[in-house]
């Protein structure tokens, strides 16, 4: 792009980067920071590059658009595989690494927001933010992560051999943690410097809300989700061995899959499903998350970032069943949750996988406390916060 036309456009541009190898917590976050800060802005233009197989089948308000990278899966033996290509991972890397780089360079962004990775998948970004220290000193660069990583020994070693440290030291002028200290502290256990500290800042969580405001269903029901559902078989079973084994449990569910619970697991569930007399019904995808969570009497989920975030904005009594592999995110977000009175936890290893537990949850779930019972101060700030930061790191650019 030349300086003239770049310069009369006007426009704040912000790039969000979103590996995306797995899930759809990434995608979902970065649509909605761009969907908040462009809303806020009149004059910015956010575009999302993103890994996720899924993300053509999200809608995008006006000024926000996506590139797709090519895909990447992750196999059982923890290495990945190009998605669809048929080339070796490292051959991928470089096709995605070139490809961000000069959709960068092209589209000349004021601000980049990284999410949770600082130097990207296997090190793809790391060419794009050599490039900018060298040629957009004014860019703006924030890291970007979630309320809750890993153990921290585990991800201090993680961070260790991806040189993730000395990327966030050297590249990023501000982290933001979309969460608050006081409940947990992803960085612990990270030798962040004291210069990168200072440049760290609590969001809070990130509101959603319910822009269409439908009623997807008009009888009473509980919300079931295991996020993505690529990793969610275990939770499913749980709930529908619940409603075989009690035919008066009440309320019915509606059980959304996720775009990733598919092939032969799916089509056993489905079958299933089709034995409980409409007591549950299920879908496949869903992108209003949103209209379907703001219309549950309760939610029974996994954890992830984005479904916490969901629960905490609509306020509703929630029984989240955490993974343990191949990281304990969810689990020390759920179990932190529950000790403030955010959420009830079931755990295998301290409550059992007994039907009746789910069948008692399930059951008590409408009259569960909501998260609002907590009453933690600043609790979804998050977005206001990213809008307030964005706009001083802008207004810095625009000096520079």
């Amino acid at each position: 792009m030349t300086p003239d036309l770049r310069s009369a456009t006007k426009s704040n541009r912000i790039l969000l980067y979103s590996h995306d190898t797995f899930g759809l917590g990434h995608i979902r976050r970065c649509r909605t920071l761009a969907n908040a800060i462009t809303a806020s802005d009149e004059n910015a233009s956010a575009l999302i590059l993103t890994g996720s197989p899924v993300a053509g089948r999200f809608t995008f308000p006006e000024r926000v658009d996506h590139v797709r990278l090519p895909g990447v899966t992750k196999m059982t033996d923890g290495s990945y595989m190009s998605e669809t290509l048929g080339m070796e991972i490292d051959e991928t890397t470089t096709l995605r690494s070139g490809l961000i780089k000069a959709t960068i360079q092209h589209f000349d962004p004021d601000l980049v927001i990284v999410d949770k990775e600082p130097t990207g998948f296997r090190g793809e970004l790391l060419p794009s933010l050599e490039w900018l220290k060298a040629h957009r000193t004014e860019t703006r660069i924030v890291l970007g992560l979630r309320d809750v990583l890993d153990e921290p020994e585990v991800l201090a070693k993680e961070w260790d051999r991806k040189g993730a440290l000395q990327a966030t030291e050297r590249f990023y002028d501000e982290i933001w943690v979309y969460g608050l200290k006081s409940i947990y502290d992803p960085t612990q256990g990270l030798a962040l410097s004291d210069d990168a500290k200072a440049r760290t800042n609590w969001t809070g969580y990130l509101r959603r809300e319910n822009v269409e405001d439908t009623t997807i269903q008009s009888d009473p029901y509980i919300l079931v989700t295991p996020g993505g559902g690529g990793d969610g078989a275990a939770m499913v079973d749980h709930v529908l061995s619940a409603y075989e084994n009690d035919p008066s449990l009440t309320p019915s569910a509606v059980l959304v899959y996720g775009p990733f619970l598919t092939g032969d697991t799916r089509a056993d569930f489905e079958k299933r499903v089709g034995k409980l007399n409409g007591r549950v019904t299920s879908v496949g995808f869903d992108s209003r998350m949103e209209s379907l969570m703001s219309n549950a009497l309760g939610v029974v989920a996994m954890g992830g970032y984005n479904t916490f975030c969901e629960i905490l904005s609509f306020d509703k009594p929630a029984i989240i069943i955490p993974r343990t592999v191949p990281r304990l995110e969810q689990y020390i977000r759920a179990n932190r949750s529950e000790e403030l009175g955010l959420i009830r936890m079931i755990h295998k290893s301290r409550d059992g996988d007994e039907p009746n537990v789910m069948i008692d949850a399930i059951r008590n779930l409408p009259n569960q406390a909501p998260p609002s019972a907590g009453r933690i101060d600043g609790l979804l700030d998050g977005l206001d916060d990213v809008v307030k930061r964005t706009a001083a790191l802008l207004a810095k650019a625009t000096i520079k």
